[in-house]
């Protein structure tokens, strides 16, 4: 069975049939099934107009479910949104970035999934959608693990919410064995807010090196105050990540360059704000 609906109520309704899986852009869906007919519903949500876009609230701002990644990197967002964007580049070629979603891109939750990172600096929320209504939850509880979210059955994520935040700035840095089209070996995000010439607020992510992308509060939490990152960054610091070993880098490989990337991003910020 294949549905496409054209309203969100009626994609609500579609997801109730026993095993559906969520078709948004297909970049991940279609090349993790390959030449094999899939024997299960598929929902095609790509037709839902609800969904699409980025829009200013009262609270911040909404991306769409159904939100590309082109569409990230040519919307008109303020500074804090910088990391994202640069992130939003790094999603495959043009033409991923083009059918590629940004929920997708969360649903497929894969550790070195690029728009994580972020997304997470950023306080971002998930908005789904059920028979039983609208919930909220934060991006850090909605990834459970490696290919595992906190969504049910018969739910479909609709947006994501991000609050307010003025007067900040964010970068975005990624170590891949070459320059495009790569998994992450390693990545990371920061946003900062300076006053005065000094760091008023820090928030850092870091993903490809744990089951799911995390803050590193122990850092943020260090970097109050400072003005100069030279030597802030400590190995106890790492001490909440657990990289793998795999083809793209051992685990102790991924602990040693993580500390350069966070010590770039923090600069580079340092540097703009």
């Amino acid at each position: 069975m294949y549905f496409q609906p054209l309203t969100l109520s009626e994609a609500v309704r579609d997801a109730q049939n026993n095993g559906v899986q969520v078709l948004a852009g297909g970049t991940d869906f279609y090349p993790s099934h390959g030449d094999v007919l899939p024997d299960f519903p598929i929902l095609d949500i790509s037709r839902v107009p609800e969904i699409s876009g980025i829009e200013r609230t009262e609270t911040g701002w909404r991306i769409g479910a159904m939100t590309s990644w082109t569409d990230v990197i040519k919307a008109d967002l303020p500074p804090a949104f910088d990391g994202l964007k640069a992130a939003a580049r790094e999603v495959g070629s043009l033409q991923i970035q083009n059918l590629g979603t940004v929920a997708g891109n969360l649903c497929n939750a894969s550790p070195a999934a690029d728009g994580v990172p972020p997304l997470l600096t950023l306080d971002a929320e998930i908005e789904i959608i059920g028979l039983r209504g609208v919930r909220k939850i934060p991006l850090k509880n909605f990834l459970k693990g490696p290919r595992s979210t906190d969504l049910s059955s018969g739910e479909i994520v609709s947006a994501i919410h991000i609050p307010a935040v003025d007067g900040v700035v964010s970068r975005f840095s990624k170590l891949g064995s070459r320059k495009y089209l790569v998994i992450s070996i390693a990545m990371v995000a920061v946003l900062l807010r300076v006053e005065n010439g000094a760091i008023a607020e820090a928030r850092v992510a870091v993903g490809a090196c744990s089951p799911v992308a995390t803050r590193l509060t122990g850092l943020e939490a260090d970097l109050f105050g400072a003005r100069d990152i030279s030597g802030i960054v400590k190995s106890q610091h790492l001490s909440t990540l657990s990289p793998i070993d795999d083809v793209r880098g051992s685990s102790d490989y991924r602990l040693d360059v993580v500390v350069p990337l966070i010590e770039r991003a923090l600069q580079a910020a340092l540097e703009t704000a």
